[in-house]
């Protein structure tokens, strides 16, 4: 070996081999404080690449989630005040059907009357009241239910508009619909039976929509999982791992100071040649 007091080559070799140790110790210092083990492109740029990706389809996914759960809520509104609709119009053709009789009494049928009007009013009260976040898809209105499913919003889940106000086309019966007499009852209850068939259809119509919207919500929320799990598989770090690296890294780094002291103390034997 020669000796130089100029320059000291198995310093420089320890020094650069602790240097190494201390580079390794901090990036598995980093990867426990974080949790990965790539946290920015320069750990792996292709994977950090592919992982960003995955984290914006996962954030969209978390919007499409949020659309469907908005429809399904309005949805949902529809169909209740829909079914009870339905079950106003069954009342309303008993009434409707007793008051057909010719042999009724004047006091019988105004009482009769007087329970369709309050009936045919409560139509009215659940068709304006069926409202979700601004959008009621029952009324007099065009509202329509329309969530997206993907995470570019390119593919959507429509639900059209079903007009259940009184005199709209679904519900036959008018808003200053009578059975005050024979003959207005017998009218009013043809109006009632076309209108129930007519209203069973838009609650299968909402039904189904509300089924599709449902089972929508189930795949975003199985997408989401399997892409976050992804992303984890990615990129997470393996902590058990890590801690072993974490212990056998302070060990080699307090060898690499020790061997850099003795490195250092080389050239003092340089004095023992001279008789120093």
């Amino acid at each position: 070996m020669a000796f130089s007091v100029n320059t000291n080559t198995s310093a420089l070799s320890a020094l650069f081999n602790l240097n190494g140790t201390t580079r390794q110790l901090e990036s598995t210092q980093t990867h426990i404080n974080t949790g990965l083990k790539i946290s920015s492109a320069k750990d792996n740029a292709a994977i950090f690449s592919i992982a960003q990706k995955l984290r914006a389809d996962l954030k969209g996914y978390n919007a499409v989630k949020q659309s469907l759960d908005r429809s399904i809520s309005t949805t949902d509104i529809a169909l209740a005040a829909a079914g009870s609709i339905s079950d106003l119009l069954i009342e309303m053709k008993e009434k409707a059907t007793a008051a057909s009789d010719s042999g009724l009494d004047a006091t019988s049928r105004t009482a009769l009357n007087e329970d369709f009007i309050a009936l045919r009013d409560q139509i009215t009260t659940m068709v304006s009241n069926a409202e979700f976040n601004g959008t009621n898809m029952i009324d007099a209105g065009t509202d329509v239910v329309t969530a997206i499913t993907n995470p570019s919003a390119t593919q959507t889940i429509t639900i059209a508009h079903q007009n259940m106000a009184l005199g709209g086309g679904i519900v036959d019966v008018t808003a200053t619909q009578t059975i005050a007499t024979q003959v207005d009852a017998s009218v009013t209850l043809a109006l009632i039976t076309a209108s129930l068939t007519k209203v069973s259809a838009s609650l299968t119509k909402l039904g189904a929509g509300a089924k599709s919207l449902e089972a929508q919500r189930v795949f975003a929320d199985k997408i989401a999982d399997t892409i976050e799990v992804g992303i984890g598989n990615l990129v997470d770090a393996n902590m058990a791992k890590e801690s072993a690296n974490l212990q056998a890294l302070q060990v080699k780094q307090q060898l690499g100071v020790q061997a850099l002291s003795i490195a250092n103390q080389a050239p003092q034997s340089i004095l023992n040649i001279f008789g120093g």
